[in-house]
């Protein structure tokens, strides 16, 4: 039997122990396997983003048909008006709920500084005092009349004193009456849309109301609303 050198022996054990080469078709193969796996992740991120937003679009306009609440909205609304008249300041919560229409034109007539310099023009004794054209007459032309004879009238509804309101009907674009009650008024709902109630600054309000007036109702020294200022929280 012939004898294998030691060298042969040592290359042959090399052969054996060494690395397996790789072909060149299966590193093509695996890389095409690896783009194939990466595309079909890229296509299912797309497809579910794209119907995530298409689930969202169609969801708002069913939340608005339910009257969901939409934080941007309300956030928009003011809950307060602070009047800073020269006699001190009145705060006074707002309700929209109540008469929209009124509310939105007090709001207009804020943001457009119509209330700046507006004088209170009419105060009656346990009636009324009321704040803006003073060529108009108003919610107050028959009140004058009556006087201190109010309690006579239908007393079966009443308002609050310290409410605020506007007379109702239509008002020019350049006038707002601004009228605050001072007792419990009857009837008040025929005259007066209500869309505040003075929460701060009631003794403000009955100073002005204790002012000396003339025949007519009017003030003999001059009370005015310095500015008006709309606020979300006090």
């Amino acid at each position: 039997m012939a004898k294998i050198k030691p060298q042969a022996l040592l290359q042959q054990s090399k052969k054996k122990k060494g690395p397996s080469q790789t072909s060149a078709s299966t590193i093509v193969l695996y890389g095409i396997v690896v783009i194939l796996l990466v595309f079909l992740v890229l296509a299912s991120y797309r497809h579910w983003i794209q119907r995530s937003r298409v689930e969202t679009s169609e969801e708002l306009p069913v939340r608005k048909k339910l009257g969901a609440y939409d934080g941007s909205k309300r956030s928009d609304v003011p809950r307060y008006a602070i009047l800073n008249t020269s006699k001190g300041m009145i705060t006074v919560e707002l309700y929209k709920d109540g008469a929209p229409d009124a509310f939105n034109e007090f709001i207009d007539a804020c943001k457009n500084g119509q209330f700046k310099g507006i004088q209170f023009h009419r105060v009656i004794k346990k009636f009324v005092i009321q704040g803006g054209d003073s060529e108009r007459n108003g919610v107050t032309e028959d009140w004058t009349s009556r006087g201190k004879h109010y309690n006579q009238l239908d007393t079966s509804v009443k308002h609050e004193a310290f409410m605020m309101g506007t007379s109702k009907g239509k008002h020019d674009k350049e006038g707002f009456e601004l009228v605050i009650t001072t007792a419990p008024i009857p009837d008040l709902n025929e005259k007066l849309n209500l869309f505040g109630r003075v929460i701060k600054g009631e003794d403000v309000v009955q100073e002005i109301e204790e002012v000396d007036t003339d025949e007519h109702y009017r003030p003999k020294s001059s009370i005015g609303i310095i500015d008006v200022k709309l606020e979300m929280k006090i």
